[in-house]
C-alpha cells in the first residue's frame, strides 16, 4: 500500500483505516474514522449554523456521503481535508436550501443575473399536479422506510415524522443518546441505499 510520503503521520494512519475500510470492508476502520473527526466536524458545522440538532443531522450525512464516496479519496491530500470539504459544502447546500423554505413573499428576491423577481401566491395553492407528485415521492419514501428494521423503522418515524429530538428519542425508547445517534446513522445509510434503488421512480 503506497501512502504519500508528505502526509503527516496522523493522515498516513487515515490513509491505511481508509483502505481497510474499502478494501476489506473493515467495519472497525469505518467506526474509528468516524471516532476520529465526529466531534471537529460536528463543532465546526455547529459554528456555521447555530443549531446543535441540525449540526447533529449534518454530521451524520457528511459521514454517510463521505463514506459512500471512500473509494474515490486519494492521498494526495489528507483525509480529514476531504471530509471537512464535503461536510462544509454539504452544510452550504444545506444553508441554501433552508434560505429558499424562507424567503418573505413581500419582499423582492436577487436573481443570479442581479435582476428582482417577486413571489406572486395564486389562491389556490399548490397546482394540483405539483400535489399529485408531492404525494407520490411522499409514499415512495413511505414505502421505504417501512422497509426498514423494526427499530431503524421507529427511529425514523420519531426523528423525521414527529420531529422528535435526540434526547426525547433516547427518552421514548429507553436508549443511551450514543446508541440512538449510531442506530439513526446507520438507518439512514440503510435509506439511502434503498432510495438509490428507486431513484428512477421519483
Amino acid at each position: 500500500m503506497e501512502v504519500n510520503e508528505n502526509l503527516s503521520e496522523k493522515a498516513q494512519y487515515d490513509y491505511k483505516l481508509v483502505r481497510r475500510a474499502v478494501d476489506q470492508g473493515d467495519q472497525k476502520a469505518y467506526a474509528e474514522l468516524m471516532s476520529r473527526y465526529r466531534d471537529s466536524i460536528y463543532f465546526m458545522l455547529l459554528k456555521m449554523i447555530n443549531n446543535k440538532d441540525d449540526a447533529e443531522d449534518l454530521t451524520i450525512e457528511a459521514f454517510g456521503k463521505a463514506f459512500h464516496r471512500l473509494k474515490q479519496y486519494t492521498p494526495n491530500y489528507a483525509f480529514s481535508t476531504w471530509l471537512f470539504k464535503i461536510a462544509s459544502n454539504n452544510c452550504i447546500d444545506w444553508i441554501r436550501k433552508q434560505k429558499k423554505k424562507t424567503f418573505s413573499i413581500d419582499s423582492p428576491i436577487g436573481t443570479d443575473d442581479g435582476d428582482e423577481m417577486t413571489i406572486e401566491l395564486r389562491s389556490d395553492g399548490l397546482d394540483p399536479a405539483d400535489i399529485a407528485i408531492r404525494e407520490q415521492k411522499n409514499a415512495i419514501m413511505r414505502d421505504v422506510v417501512d422497509k426498514l428494521k423494526p427499530r431503524y423503522r421507529t427511529l425514523v418515524e420519531l426523528r423525521y415524522y414527529k420531529e422528535y429530538s435526540y434526547e426525547e428519542i433516547a427518552e421514548e425508547l429507553d436508549l443511551p443518546l450514543g446508541t440512538v445517534k449510531a442506530q439513526l446513522f446507520r438507518a439512514r445509510e440503510f435509506l439511502l441505499n434503498l432510495m438509490e434503488t428507486r431513484k428512477d421512480h421519483i
